[in-house]
């Protein structure tokens, strides 16, 4: 999907295509990739229809979108529990996660308890047989963005509520990596990161 990213609500995006609108969840970790409101905005999408909703998912990367639709197949996991492992880690993390075991890292994530954990690691491990994990440690550089008006803080910790995180739980993790100046989308990154790492 091609367009004009008219909103940009976390993890909610309103995009522009020929004249319609289209409103796109997307994981919470391809933040530091969008463009800013106005400009042209290209992802990989994934359409799913319910019997109460038709629902649109974004991925900044095609290997993303894969991993979400591996994630899919997974007895127990749904769209929602799906879009908040690809939140906190993108597909080349979650490999090297399912490579190494890492169950502890898995179970940290909310909706993630260790049945789940396990069932992933069990079933993601012959599905991701072919994908090849890059170099561990290897970060993708921040583009540094104009400053959004409006609280911020607020935006982020409801982007937090949204995935499922407790009010304190979200509220004590944005006030642990806060500094000055610090925008809403770099706030949500370090928040996850420390929750998982943590």
């Amino acid at each position: 999907m091609s367009g004009r990213l008219l909103e940009n609500s976390p993890p909610f995006l309103l995009i522009d295509v020929n004249g319609i609108g289209y409103e796109v969840e997307v994981p919470l970790s391809v933040l530091g990739e969008l463009p800013l409101t106005g400009e042209s905005c290209s992802l990989y999408t994934h359409f799913v229809v319910r019997e109460d909703a038709q629902l649109l998912y974004g991925f900044a990367q095609r290997k993303d979108r894969e991993l979400f639709r591996l994630l899919l197949k997974v007895n127990g996991v749904g769209p929602k529990l799906a879009m908040a492992i690809l939140s906190h880690m993108n597909a080349e993390e979650f490999v090297r996660c399912v490579q190494s075991d890492d169950l502890v890292r898995l179970t940290k994530m909310p909706g993630v308890g260790k049945k789940t954990a396990e069932r992933l690691l069990i079933e993601m491990r012959d599905r991701l047989k072919g994908w090849i994990s890059p170099q561990a440690g290897t970060e993708v550089s921040q583009q540094i963005k104009l400053a959004e008006s409006g609280s911020g803080l607020e935006e982020a910790e409801q982007a937090l509520l949204a995935l499922g995180y407790k009010p304190q739980e979200a509220s004590r993790a944005i006030n642990a990596i806060y500094e000055e100046g610090m925008l809403r989308d770099e706030v949500i990154r370090r928040a996850l990161k420390s929750m998982v790492k943590g």
